[in-house]
């Protein structure tokens, strides 16, 4: 990319991948970016689980009824958890799981953040317990999200900055 905001500009979800595998490097790249990312007081909660294998993929994209289709289709999905006794959890492992997509696009390849936490099926039961148990992730540890990386098998239009909405933006006070 030839500049950070190039980068957002550029950068979309991504729910429709090849077949084709991510190198290793490319792999090792953008889990090294996630252990890079800042945390509250340097704590660090945040522990990832990648997984590769199409079978577990499979059924790890049955964890809610709409919205985790791309987990059976993509190269290795990223389940991001972190430690709930910390307080910063949520902020800590959303800049990380932001990051690893940031880097997958920055690499040329594509991603989607697929959200775990407080989802349901329709029975009501819980994504996040349906992931826990398929990936035996201990009970103090939340899962996130999942980061579904892959090469794009799709071409998606780059975000208009002329439709930013700065009324949103706020100068001095509300």
């Amino acid at each position: 990319m030839k500049s950070f905001h190039d980068l957002l500009i550029n950068r979309r979800s991504t729910r429709n991948f090849t077949e084709n595998e991510i190198s290793p490097e490319n792999v090792k790249t953008i889990l090294e970016t996630a252990l890079l990312c800042p945390t509250s007081k340097n704590n660090r909660p945040w522990q990832f689980i990648v997984v590769e294998d199409k079978q577990m993929l499979q059924e790890l994209s049955k964890c809610k009824d709409f919205g985790s289709k791309p987990i059976a289709n993509c190269s290795l999905a990223v389940f991001v958890t972190a430690d709930s006794n910390v307080d910063t959890w949520i902020e800590d492992a959303s800049i990380a799981a932001f990051a690893m997509q940031l880097q997958a696009e920055d690499l040329g390849l594509g991603s989607c953040w697929i959200q775990i936490r407080n989802r349901f099926q329709s029975d009501m039961s819980s994504a996040e317990e349906f992931v826990q148990n398929l990936l035996e992730i201990p009970a103090e540890m939340r899962v996130l999200c999942a980061i579904t990386l892959g090469e794009k098998n799709e071409v998606r239009k780059p975000m208009d900055p002329e439709k930013c909405i700065w009324e949103k933006m706020h100068i001095g006070k509300w």
